[in-house]
């Protein structure tokens, strides 16, 4: 099958295609003799594996660590939990971190209660407050 076919199979784009076959995690198909590309089967799991993955927020280096381990099928499991355990972890980072956003947001938003002015509006006097507030660093496993 051609790319726009693999696509609309993935329901994907073929630029999301191009992408995982430049990063590596999408092996290049072969070619026709017009130098278009052919893709199998095989291709069409593998990329949806991948963006099953991604659905799953997980790092490109994460989803090539687990292709690398379906890659073969007779190990055990043990690294693919591990890969899991660690996102999981990586996950409850980022929810602490949303915790912490909304928090921001609902104190900003509760500067500002009643119906007035914008030149008195609290919100936008805390919007413009913040950089002398110190900033959580933000946490994240993507690259």
């Amino acid at each position: 099958m051609k790319i726009g076919e693999l696509a609309q199979i993935a329901q994907c784009t073929v630029e999301t295609v191009r992408y995982y076959e430049k990063e590596g995690l999408l092996p290049s198909p072969a070619r026709t003799a017009g130098n278009f590309r052919l893709y199998g089967l095989g291709h069409v799991e593998r990329l949806r594996f991948i963006r099953n993955c991604r659905a799953l927020d997980m790092s490109h280096d994460e989803i090539r660590t687990l292709l690398g381990l379906a890659d073969r099928p007779s190990e055990g499991c043990g690294a693919v939990n591990a890969i899991f355990d660690q996102h999981i972890v990586h996950v409850d980072e980022r929810i602490r971190e949303l915790m912490q956003l909304k928090a921001q947001l609902s104190g900003l938003r509760h500067r500002c209660e009643a119906e007035q002015a914008v030149d008195h509006c609290g919100i936008l006097q805390g919007l413009a407050a913040m950089d002398t507030e110190a900033r959580p660093e933000r946490q994240t496993h993507l690259q």
